[in-house]
């Protein structure tokens, strides 16, 4: 699916009020996690982590920053543009360095099916309309890859 398409698939349509669920797209997901890991990052540095294009970066920063999960970080000026994930509450980006997990597993690839789906139903509630209050944007990422 293009990104035009994507845009307007009514499946990714914005949700009302502040939270806005954005279209699955594995740039942006790439590009929330190495924020939730790293902090803030200009669209070079991710392109450096990730293996893209800073151009390819710069857009899908600049796309995240639209719908609100994330934020210009705040710099001395210059080209460079720093990004941040959006935290309501300041607190929260120091609580979330301690609830990041990360491991290594052995499974088949038909396991690896079974956790993808599970992950999928886990969090498929939290990602409807309407969002409670006191809930914010987390980046929930999960890679399953051999």
């Amino acid at each position: 699916m293009t990104e035009e398409s994507t845009e307007n698939d009514p499946s990714t349509a914005a949700a009302p009020g502040p939270a806005r669920r954005l279209p699955d797209h594995p740039v942006r997901i790439a590009l929330l996690d190495l924020l939730a890991e790293a902090g803030t990052v200009t669209s070079t540095q991710a392109a450096a982590r990730l293996g893209y294009s800073s151009g390819l970066c710069s857009f899908h920063l600049r796309r995240l920053a639209e719908h609100g999960p994330i934020e210009e970080a705040a710099h001395g000026g210059g080209r460079a543009r720093p990004w941040r994930l959006r935290w309501d509450d300041p607190r929260q980006s120091l609580r979330a360095a301690d609830r990041s997990i990360g491991t290594t597993v052995h499974l088949t690839p038909e396991e690896i099916d079974e956790v993808a789906l599970a992950v999928r139903e886990l969090l498929a509630p939290l990602r409807a309309p309407p969002v409670p209050r006191g809930r914010g944007p987390v980046a929930a990422v999960t890679r399953l890859r051999p």
